[in-house]
């Protein structure tokens, strides 16, 4: 019996792109482990889609680098590189941390109301202890963040490194005892936020991305992902 727990439902939007987000969800869930073969035939059963719009998902995937090509193999699940993620996590930090002092700078009293809002929903996100949905919270945070900040182009560049790593970050949010530390982690940065202290606000900024990185490093470096 095909296994059914990707399928997906047609609505407004296409296939390649129903496709897509399923396929991206289940890699960063962890539904296909790192270093697992994505046959084709397979994908087509389980999505319920043609061949035709696996391949084009899969080479979106491939762009976004969370799948690549083994020679003689064809596509798999990419692995983390400790290199590449230890440049994004860096970059991550900073670009993060100039969002937050700037936002702690300029906002106005209502961003940062929303900003409450958004992180109220992300708290939501953690108690139900559903990755996928934590991840997506943590995200529309960031973007109210940005955008409070008035810095739309480092958001773009942000969400184009987080596509790269969300294995990893997935991974960190289920990690044992991380709920709590972030939780506090998060506050700082609103707290900072609030009281128009920017210095303060973009070293909690900082800190939150390098304490996450600290765990994915840990769990590169011994082999668990």
């Amino acid at each position: 019996m095909a296994d059914d727990t990707l399928r997906i439902d047609r609505s407004a939007k296409t296939l390649r792109t129903l496709a897509l987000e399923r396929m991206r969800e289940a890699i960063m869930d962890f539904h296909f482990q790192p270093g697992e073969r994505l046959v084709e035939r397979p994908l087509c059963d389980q999505l319920g889609v043609s061949r035709s719009v696996v391949r084009e998902v899969l080479r979106q995937l491939e762009a976004e680098g969370l799948v690549q090509m083994i020679p003689g193999h064809g596509p798999a699940v990419a692995k983390p590189d400790l290199g590449r993620t230890d440049e994004i996590y860096e970059l991550r930090a900073l670009l993060e941390g100039i969002a937050a002092k700037a936002c702690a700078t300029s906002a106005t009293d209502g961003q940062i109301a929303l900003l409450d809002a958004a992180l109220a929903k992300l708290f939501e996100a953690w108690a139900s202890g559903v990755p996928a949905e934590v991840m997506r919270a943590t995200a529309r945070f960031y973007e109210v963040l940005f955008e409070a900040a008035d810095k739309r182009i480092a958001w773009e560049i942000v969400t184009g490194l987080n596509v790269r790593i969300n294995q990893l970050r997935s991974m960190t949010i289920t990690s044992p005892n991380r709920r709590e530390p972030a939780i506090a982690e998060m506050n700082a940065i609103m707290d900072a936020i609030r009281l128009r202290k920017p210095e303060a606000a973009e070293a909690a900024a900082r800190r939150h991305v390098e304490t996450a990185w600290q765990i994915a490093r840990d769990a590169l470096r011994l082999g668990t992902l």
